[in-house]
Parts: C-alpha cells; sequence; structure tokens
C-alpha cells in the first residue's frame, strides 16, 4: 500500500511517501524552491517522492494532508468573533486567502496534483489529519517502541497546542489536550519576535542567545517572576495559561502587545539586525527556563497518565534541544525519542503514518532497537556523472577519487590542518538538521574557528554556536551522555575533564567578552554555558561519515568535528550538486567533497587568477 502525505499552506510545506508502513522519502519543499521554509504546495517534494518510489499519482492508494483546515477555520472565526470589534484588519487580510484557497483546499490540492501529473481525479482517496495526530504519528510510528507515552508541542494546529497521548502497537490515543490561545510555542515565539528574530524560524536563534544570558543576575529572576506572574501561568501539571491582554496573535498582526511588553520589561522590541545587549540575553534566558518547567511538567504529567517508560516528542518545541536534554536528565523516562523534523514538515510524515495504521488499520511493526526513519536520509541523491556535469557547468576544477581510503586521509588531514570542508553524501536529509550528507565541517579544537565560520561561511550571528558530531563510542569520553543522539537534538555538557578555568566573573561578562574566552579543550563546539547540542554516529547509521570521524582521530586523537549545515544565513540547505559548487565558490570554504569527487579551493582560484568572482551576495 502507497500512501502520499502532504503538509503546506502555514510554514515548512513538505511531501513524503510510505509504502506497507516503511519510509521511502520524504524532503521539504525549501530545498528546491530555494525559498527558506516555503509554504507553498510541495509539488517539487511530491514529484521527488513519486520519482524515487518510482510510481504514478494512479498506483498511489490515498493522499493525505497533514491537518483540517475546516476546523482550523473555525478556531480563527471563533477567535475573531470572541475579540471582536478588535482584529477587524487582521480579519480583513486573512479573509480573502481562506476564501480563495483554504475553504476550497480538496479542489487546490487536486488541482496541484494533476499540474504536476494527470491523474484519475475520481479514484484518488484524499484523506486530512488531525494536526496533532499528524505529529503523534511522525514520532510514535517510526519509533522503536512498542509502546510510548507522546507529547507534541507546538504552535497551533487546529485548536490543540499541546497532547499527551499513549501508543500502543497500531493505536494512538489521547488523554489530555490544552487548545488554543494557550500556547507554549506561540509564547516561545513571542520572544522570539520581542528580541529581533523572525517568528516560525527564528526560534533557534533565541535558544541559541539564551546561554548569554547571566542566571545569577537580578534582571534574569526579574524577568522570569514577570513572565510567570504576568504572561502567563503554569500549573504543577504542566498545563498553563496565557494572558491574553498581553498578546496580539489572535485579532493582531503581530506577536504582542508592544506597550504593555516595553512596560513590563523595561525595553522596546529590539529591531532585526540591531546590536543585542544583556537584557536581550537574559529575557532570552528566563523564557528558555520556563519553557523548559512547562516541558518536563507536562512530561513527568505523561508518565503519570500512561505508566510508561518510553516517550515520544513531536511538534515545533521538540526541536528544543536544550528543554529535551533536561529531560533526559531528569531521568524520568527510560527511554527517549524524538521525531527530527518535529515541525510542521514531518506532519507530511505523520499524516501518511496515521492513515496506513488508524484509516486502513494495518498493523505495526517495530525494527528493535532501530527506527524507520533510516537516520534522516530520506531526500535525493546524485551520481557521479551528474557531479562532472554539475562541476563542468560552473566551470569548476575537480580530482575523482578511486580509493575511498586515500579520499578520507585527504579530507581528515585537511580538516587537521584548520581547512573547512563541504561535505555532500548520499541521500539529503529530512528535517531542519544537517546530520552528515549535506554538511559543512572543521576541526572543533582550533579557537577562531567559530568565528571564522559564522563569518566567512555561513554569513550569520557571531553569537552563534556550532554542534560537535562524534563517534557514539567516543561520546561519553566527551559528553555527558550516555545514549544515543542520531539527530542532533539533545544538548548535553561537555566532560568537566575538558572544561578549562573560567574567569571568576564570567557569568557577568557581556556576552561579546564571552565569546572571546577559551572555556574547553574543544571551544569551537563549547557554548558560554559549556553545552553543546551532540550529533553521535555509528557504523550502522552513516559508514562512511564514521570512516571520517575515524580517519581524523587517527590524524589527530579525536573522533569529533564540527558538523554545521551547508548553506548560508537566509537560504535552505543545499538539496544538489549545482548549488553545493556554488556555496562552495562563493563562501571561504577550502574544499567541498561531493560522491568521491574533490574541489578545492585554491585549484578553483588559480584557475581563474584571482578571487574577485567569490563574493557572496546580500542576504
Amino acid at each position: 500500500m502507497l500512501i502520499l502525505g502532504i503538509a503546506a499552506f502555514f510554514h515548512d510545506a513538505a511531501a513524503s511517501i510510505i509504502e506497507d508502513g516503511q519510509v521511502l522519502a520524504a524532503a521539504q519543499e525549501e530545498r528546491f524552491t530555494r525559498v527558506k521554509n516555503d509554504a507553498a504546495f510541495p509539488s517539487n517534494a511530491i514529484r521527488f517522492c513519486l520519482e524515487f518510489a518510482g510510481v504514478t499519482l494512479d498506483e498511489v492508494d490515498a493522499i493525505v494532508f497533514y491537518d483540517k483546515p475546516l476546523l482550523k477555520l473555525e478556531r480563527i472565526l471563533e477567535s475573531y468573533h470572541a475579540q471582536a470589534p478588535a482584529g477587524l484588519r487582521s480579519f480583513l487580510t486573512s479573509m480573502p486567502v481562506w476564501l480563495k484557497q483554504k475553504m476550497l483546499l480538496k479542489k487546490v490540492i487536486r488541482d496541484e496534483l494533476y499540474a504536476i501529473q494527470p491523474y484519475d481525479k475520481k479514484k484518488i482517496k484524499l484523506l486530512f489529519c488531525e494536526h496533532h495526530l499528524s505529529h503523534a504519528a511522525s514520532a510514535f510510528y517510526v519509533s522503536p517502541y512498542e509502546e510510548a507515552a507522546i507529547l507534541t508541542v507546538d504552535g497551533v494546529g487546529e485548536w490543540a497546542t499541546t497532547s499527551i497521548g499513549k501508543g500502543s502497537g497500531a493505536a494512538i490515543s489521547f488523554l489530555k489536550e490544552i487548545r488554543f490561545p494557550h500556547s507554549p510555542g506561540l509564547l516561545y515565539s513571542a520572544f522570539t519576535y520581542y528580541c529581533g528574530f523572525k517568528v516560525n524560524s527564528g526560534e533557534y536563534k533565541l535558544m541559541g542567545l539564551a546561554p548569554y544570558g547571566d542566571d545569577q543576575s537580578a534582571q534574569f529572576f526579574d524577568f522570569r517572576k514577570k513572565i510567570l506572574e504576568n504572561l502567563c501561568t503554569v500549573y504543577d501539571d504542566g498545563s498553563f495559561f496565557l494572558h491574553q491582554e498581553y498578546f496580539n496573535y489572535i485579532s493582531g498582526l503581530c506577536m504582542v502587545n508592544e506597550k504593555k511588553w516595553e512596560k513590563l520589561f523595561g525595553f522596546s522590541p529590539r529591531k532585526p539586525e540591531s546590536p543585542l545587549e544583556q537584557h536581550h540575553c537574559n529575557l532570552a534566558l528566563a523564557i528558555q527556563k520556563v519553557t523548559e518547567e512547562i516541558v518536563l511538567k507536562l512530561a513527568a504529567t505523561a508518565r503519570k497518565l500512561t505508566g510508561m517508560e518510553n516517550i515520544c516528542l513531536a511538534g515545533g518545541v521538540a526541536l528544543n534541544c536544550v528543554a529535551n536534554g533536561k529531560l533526559l536528565e531528569a531521568g524520568l523516562f527510560k527511554n527517549i525519542y524524538i521525531q527530527p523534523a518535529a515541525g510542521d514538515a514531518g506532519g507530511a510524515l505523520g499524516a501518511a503514518l496515521a492513515a496506513y495504521h488508524i484509516y486502513f488499520g494495518r498493523e505495526r511493526i517495530t525494527e528493535g532497537p532501530v527506527d524507520k526513519m533510516r537516520y534522516a536520509a530520506l531526500g535525493p541523491s546524485f551520481t557521479d556523472e551528474q557531479v562532472r556535469k554539475a562541476g563542468r557547468r560552473g566551470h569548476a576544477v575537480f580530482t575523482e577519487y578511486s580509493d575511498t581510503g586515500e579520499l578520507l586521509a585527504l579530507v581528515a588531514g585537511a580538516l587537521a590542518e584548520g581547512k573547512i570542508v563541504g561535505w555532500f553524501q548520499g541521500r539529503m536529509e529530512f528535517g531542519p538538521r544537517a546530520l552528515g550528507n549535506r554538511s559543512i565541517l572543521a576541526d572543533p579544537r582550533n579557537p577562531a574557528m567559530q568565528r571564522k565560520l559564522n563569518l566567512s561561511i555561513k554569513y550569520r550571528e557571531n553569537f552563534r554556536p556550532f554542534a560537535p558530531v562524534c563517534t557514539l563510542e567516543k561520546a561519553p569520553c566527551y559528553f555527558d551522555l550516555e545514549t544515543e543522539s542520531p539527530y542532533m537534538l539533545l544538548t548535553r555538557p561537555l566532560s568537566r575533564a575538558l572544561c578549562e578555568p573560567l574567569p571568576a566573573d564570567y557569568h557577568r561578562l557581556p556576552m561579546r567578552e564571552k565569546l572571546e574566552v577559551v572555556r574547553s579543550k574543544f571551544p569551537a563546539i563549547t557554548h558560554v554555558d559549556l553545552s553543546c547540542r551532540v550529533q553521535t554516529v555509528t557504523r550502522e547509521s552513516n559508514f562512511l561519515f564514521w570512516q571520517l570521524l575515524k580517519a581524523f582521530e587517527a590524524v589527530t586523537g579525536e573522533a569529533m568535528l564540527i558538523n554545521t549545515s551547508f548553506n548560508v544565513r537566509g537560504e535552505p540547505i543545499v538539496c544538489n550538486p549545482d548549488e553545493a559548487i556554488h556555496c562552495f565558490m562563493n563562501t571561504e570554504m577550502d574544499m567541498l567533497v561531493i560522491n568521491n569527487i574533490v574541489f578545492l579551493k585554491r585549484d578553483q582560484l588559480s584557475r581563474v587568477g584571482s578571487s574577485k568572482m567569490f563574493v557572496i551576495g546580500t542576504d
């Protein structure tokens, strides 16, 4: 049985295809259109999924959309009615979109599919799955657990913003739900907006900014107290109440009531790209701590309600790897599984799986300790001939290596010398993280590498940390970590033995001065709070990447690298060789490796005789 899942029209549009409960392919539309967080109908992603499966639309048994638009419309209309006459401008802005597109979503989907490929519209089965069921299914059905508690937390679906459920075999049941407008995702996004980042894409920046806050300062404690007393009441079971007089997302065109927030916190919203001050850092830390408190209390309730030792997480808030690390540390559950595409993109996969197991009633078969996500390598791959053609189109100089050992030794040696390497291998990852197939790699021992990567490669804010990747067998030597972290969704402290002594007044230092402190033996991956967002790799998960880590270990003694996504700021992760070569040519990367084909920057420069061609455009 073939089922196609679709997520679209909000943010992070995506498509997936499954066969008899097995995940074949999945990809986000942004990777094909090059529009970050593209919300458009995922025509390109659908086309890829069909081509990968080798089928036509007429051969697909069902097509499933990841939420129920009429329920969502009901929520929107009721919310506007409750706020009337406030919100008229917002209502008049949003309703034409609903009337033209979302009210007629069945027709829109059928027409968009027909534009991709003609098919018999009378025979196609089109289904709609509730948003939080899509999230829950995306995590539980691919997990290795026969039974598990399920926690989904995001901005909002139709009505639900948070749900606690239980998965057993092929069944999913929901035990508790919190509804709009009370939402931890929207609460976090409100602070994302207030600190000057883009909602629905800048939340990870807020999370990265939080450790620059001073958790011993009076201002931090004051901010945290004001959040809990004025903005959000958090109860012992993790349920919460957002005080709507401080927010404007129901009926307005922005997230918050700026006048009330400015009076409450003592400063106005930060304008994007303006300097970050200590009060922004302290506010980011305060909301991060409140979010962690909510997640931990919800998880404790999930454990109490289900009695399960395993938990599965999904929804946008499940991408908060710091909160995930705190959950692991709390020991509430024996095992934790987090869907690597936990946001809306993963809903495309969850909708397909929910249809298979619930609508069609097919049994679920777990695969021992291994999940069904194929380590998130679910996108397209490219042949050597396609790489050669891309190289010729880009007028690039390249060398092919027939011996894998020789190739790995070359790359490991370059990394050990401080070179920055674009690493493009196999199938593109599904979800927001590059996990070793569309990655930029560097040496974590180099104290200048964080700054160099941020300013000369990624063209992004200098405060942003970089994640380490290491072999699973060496992870306990580097981190306080006794489990796998294959999807880079757990933040853990660096081993104390590897940390350097910090200045006595370290917590009081401004963020710029904190950045200059060498905090550990691996300064490029150690955040200012001595934490790291860890990825572990095994022979089974990604053999070539594991081999590269082993080759680097043979040269340096360390089985760890910096792993950051292969893109520059404002652009999606690269999908194909042309995009990889373009990114390589227009940044200060030293080496690009696609399959067994190597591009060296010095060769490109010597060919053109000048570096002037390698100029990146504005963000």
